[in-house]
């Protein structure tokens, strides 16, 4: 087994085109979990972002301790960037960081000139210890304490479950605090449900997950939603024939009644609750265990697995009806790209529209080698324009007197104009940040938070100072 990396990300805002990370926190550990080596470092605002008020308050981070920072964003990023190719192949892991700090990963790379995919390309591959954790309580219950919310349902929030479950979180919400508790919770689970934690490691990689659920006649999977983890006992029918993620059918469900199903009938009632045709989405880290444990589960112990075993086989005989299920979710696929809105996106949120070229991946490294008064002609090399924008957009934070009087000004301007709209934008903006501000004020005023009145006066004097700069733009 390759080494673990746990990691947590703290940001100015929850959006990851437009936010930036402020704090990282990670830790190498070996395939027993014991600690090898630790990343612990914050930076400074970049010129041009706005933080969100709440995320600095739930971070405990104020302006000032921003500002006193000797590393710049791109610096932290570089450090980073270095420390993981010294650590090597690795799983880098989080809690909820699939959804989350993975993708703000990926987009401050795009933006910083580095190679996006790092975390699952080169050998490396992914996991989330906040799906392993939803799993290991369904199938081993009480695995992890948690606690519950008003519908009696419990809650997977990393501060509350750290101290439930004996777990030190004290720097709760700090980038390092918050992955020596996403450590525990995954010690904790490797201990008690075992199997989940063995199952979890052959999911890691997306092309061995596709495999594995492609191989195995029938298998159990879990999905999480309305506050539950629900069990899945299902067959593979199919790929989605634009997204490539496996498609399966609930063996709950007799096939019986689909196979012969005319398309038009069966495009009808594929739209229906409960769903038959489930899609698992094997990038994203999802626990399969053997069938047995979702025959533990009323709605497949009434059935009994020799029934399970001969629905599963009737599902996977059938090429005609995978050929059905394929056309329909093609047909699904082609109606959504005709509805979706043409509304051009900016260079920040193209990461997935194109893949960057071989060419300029192997300028990269170039860039980031030279000293600044030479990064200028590196950036001339990129063919992609947005690997150009971003080049300069670069310059302009770290060593605005290199650039040209009119690419500083064309910079200067689009910044300017973003942060002091009054619209609803996609990005923060001054005038949401003071409306921000005034509504937490009243709030901790009533709740008698003085900690965070005192934060929320440093957040508003920043963004005073930022106005002052950029209204003076002409």
């Amino acid at each position: 087994m390759s080494n673990f990396v746990f990691y947590d990300f703290e940001t100015s805002s929850s959006n990851k085109h437009w936010g930036q990370i402020i704090q990282i926190g990670a830790i190498l550990t070996n395939d027993n979990l014991d600690e090898l080596d630790r990343f612990d470092v914050r930076c400074r605002l970049s010129p041009g972002i706005i933080p969100e008020a709440m995320a600095l308050i739930v971070n405990k981070t104020s302006p000032t301790m921003l500002k006193k920072s000797n590393l710049s964003h791109y610096e932290m990023i570089r450090q980073f960037v270095e420390t993981l190719k010294k650590w090597g192949k690795a799983t880098y892991i989080g809690f909820n960081s699939i959804e989350f700090d993975e993708e703000f990963l990926r987009s401050t790379l795009f933006q910083t000139l580095e190679y996006p995919y790092i975390t699952s390309t080169n050998g490396n591959t992914r996991g989330d210890i906040l799906s392993l954790a939803r799993a290991a309580n369904l199938y081993y219950p009480n695995t992890l304490k948690n606690p519950k919310n008003e519908k009696g349902n419990d809650v997977y929030k990393l501060d509350q479950m750290a101290p439930l479950n004996g777990i030190d979180h004290g720097n709760a919400h700090s980038a390092i605090g918050d992955v020596i508790a996403t450590l525990g919770i995954a010690k904790l689970i490797a201990k008690k449900a075992p199997n989940v934690w063995k199952a979890s490691l052959m999911t890691l990689d997306k092309n061995q997950t596709l495999e594995l659920i492609k191989k195995e006649s029938y298998f159990c999977t879990n999905e999480y939603f309305y506050g539950r983890s629900r069990p899945y006992v299902q067959t593979f029918v199919c790929q989605h024939p634009q997204y490539q993620w496996p498609l399966c059918f609930d063996l709950r469900h007799d096939p019986n009644i689909y196979l012969k199903m005319p398309i038009q009938e069966l495009t009808t009632v594929m739209k229906k609750q409960p769903k038959f045709i489930r899609t698992i989405r094997h990038n994203k880290h999802p626990v399969i265990m053997n069938p047995k444990y979702g025959e533990k589960f009323d709605e497949y112990k009434i059935i009994g697995s020799s029934k399970l075993q001969e629905r599963a086989k009737l599902i996977r005989g059938n090429n005609e009806f995978a050929e059905k299920i394929s056309t329909i979710k093609r047909l699904e696929s082609e109606e959504k790209e005709q509805s979706k809105s043409q509304e051009d996106l900016y260079e920040e949120e193209s990461i997935y529209t194109k893949f960057t070229t071989a060419e300029d991946n192997k300028i990269m490294p170039e860039f980031h080698s030279v000293n600044w008064d030479k990064k200028l002609s590196i950036i001339s090399k990129f063919k992609d324009e947005r690997l150009k924008y971003f080049g300069k957009k670069l310059l302009y934070m770290e060593k605005p007197e290199l650039l040209s009087k009119e690419d500083y000004s064309l910079i200067h301007k689009d910044i300017a104009k973003k942060l002091l709209s009054t619209n609803n934008e996609k990005w923060n903006t001054i005038p949401r940040t003071y409306a921000e501000i005034d509504t937490l004020r009243a709030k901790f005023e009533k709740e008698n938070h003085q900690d965070k009145l005192v934060i929320l006066d440093e957040i508003n004097a920043y963004v005073e100072e930022l106005e002052k700069t950029y209204s003076k733009v002409s």
